[in-house]
């Protein structure tokens, strides 16, 4: 194995590690040390990859985002059609598939950005893209229940804290378990008719 090679080796060695290590003890207590023992390398080796803890964090966020936008490129079902129940509960499932998918950078970047303002400007960056995304699905839908902008604010509200309590915290205190699907559908069901309404001609009988 060549020098290059190498590197890329044990630069995505680091990024695992730092995902294991965010998810068992968060960000914010997450030292340098922690990564390289994770990854079984020699702590001093991290700074020939990254400058620093938030600098890997930006990393790890630039591969998720890009994964992200290929997986919508990709998904030939995709559908912005938000009348029709099918093309809600994509969006909903896929949100939270990539939130279960990704729990150590969503924990990470939500603990981050309480302390660091550009972490909390990413946050805010990726916040406004869904929203835009949102804003351009809604514009097919013929009466919605209020101001277009805030009917975004409260989609996008619920879903993020509804996925951070149930995948993140561990659930709501209750004891209980929440499987995928049945949360997908009950945030469906709730979010098209409140959106659509019940009566649509697209609505499940």
């Amino acid at each position: 194995m060549n020098r290059r090679a190498r590197a890329a080796e044990t630069e995505a060695a680091l990024k695992q590690a730092a995902k294991r290590v965010f998810a068992r003890q968060g960000y914010l207590n997450t030292k340098i040390t922690d990564i390289t023992a994770e990854a079984g390398r020699a702590a001093g080796s991290f700074y020939n990859h990254f400058a620093g803890k938030e600098e890997l964090l930006t990393a790890l966020l630039t591969d998720m985002l890009a994964e992200g936008d290929r997986a919508v490129a990709e998904d030939p079902t995709h559908s912005a059609d938000f009348t029709d129940r099918a093309a809600v509960r994509w969006h909903i499932a896929a949100y939270w598939r990539f939130y279960r998918a990704h729990l150590p950078e969503m924990i990470a970047l939500r603990q981050a950005s309480m302390v660091n303002a550009e972490f909390d400007r990413r946050l805010r960056e990726i916040m406004a893209a869904d929203r835009e995304d949102l804003r351009d699905h809604l514009e097919r839908v013929p009466v919605l229940p209020g101001d277009p902008e805030l009917v975004i604010s409260a989609m996008y509200s619920l879903l993020d804290q509804f996925a951070w309590t149930w995948l993140a915290a561990g659930g709501d205190g209750s004891g209980r378990t929440l499987p995928d699907d049945e949360a997908i559908d009950l945030l469906t069901d709730f979010l098209y008719r409140g959106i659509a309404g019940s009566g649509t001609a697209n609505s499940p009988t």
